[in-house]
């Protein structure tokens, strides 16, 4: 291996916040579905050497059409996720582990990270073995209890949103995986299982139009990105 670069491209859930029969990833902005998008972003970047596509039973023969239909070269996998995306990103793990060095793994209905962003994540992962994609909370946050009653204020200063893509040591990420599968440990994000391991995770401030479309009131502002700030004819 020669510090190549994998992409696990996470997009096998329902999404029952959109309030949709069609899962999220599936539906249609600027006339290609969510996923195509998030896929074309990393197929047509020089540093990536492949994509795996971790998507559920049902939706393999499709996706694989869209690998097809759109000419996304670099996706040499579709693989079928599990019932948790921890899961799925493990799937994912598998198909490339003794392939490449360094893997990014990325929310299928994430399609707006900015190229110059996923490099510098990836750059400050080669320094450090883990990095995220965050911006820092705009709003003051609150930690309420189950009775609906505000238990403390942390300090915004301190607090930002993760996002994706993340970029860790390909190892490393598997070893982050394998220790929470043998403990049964269900966390929140990649990051969060490298922490397990005692592993400091690096932060790379990114934007805001790096959304995740998940409910219905995202999809008018991933209209207008697309179309002002992010996609393709915005590159």
């Amino acid at each position: 291996m020669t510090d190549k670069l994998g992409i696990v491209i996470v997009a096998a859930g329902k999404g029952s916040r959109m309030k949709t029969q069609e899962s999220k990833q599936y539906l249609m902005i600027d006339e290609k579905p969510i996923l195509v998008h998030t896929l074309a972003l990393f197929d047509r970047m020089e540093v990536v050497d492949t994509i795996v596509l971790v998507t559920g039973s049902a939706d393999v023969d499709r996706c694989q059409q869209y690998v097809e239909q759109y000419g996304l070269r670099k996706v040499q996998h579709v693989v079928t996720g599990g019932s948790e995306r921890q899961d799925s990103v493990y799937q994912g793990l598998a198909t490339l582990q003794g392939k490449v060095d360094w893997v990014m793994v990325h929310d299928g209905v994430r399609p707006f990270a900015a190229e110059a962003h996923i490099l510098a994540c990836l750059d400050k992962a080669k320094e450090t073995d883990a990095a995220v994609l965050a911006v820092p909370v705009k709003d003051t946050i609150k930690v309420v209890d189950s009775d609906g009653l505000i238990q403390a204020t942390p300090d915004r200063r301190s607090l930002w949103a993760i996002q994706t893509p993340q970029a860790f040591r390909l190892s490393m990420l598997l070893q982050a995986y394998e220790s929470a599968r043998q403990d049964g440990f269900l966390g929140t994000d990649d990051a969060m299982l490298v922490e397990r391991l005692g592993i400091k995770v690096a932060v790379v401030e990114a934007d805001y139009y790096n959304i995740k479309i998940t409910t219905p009131e995202d999809l008018p502002w991933a209209e207008w990105i697309i179309r002002n700030a992010r996609g393709e004819k915005n590159t």
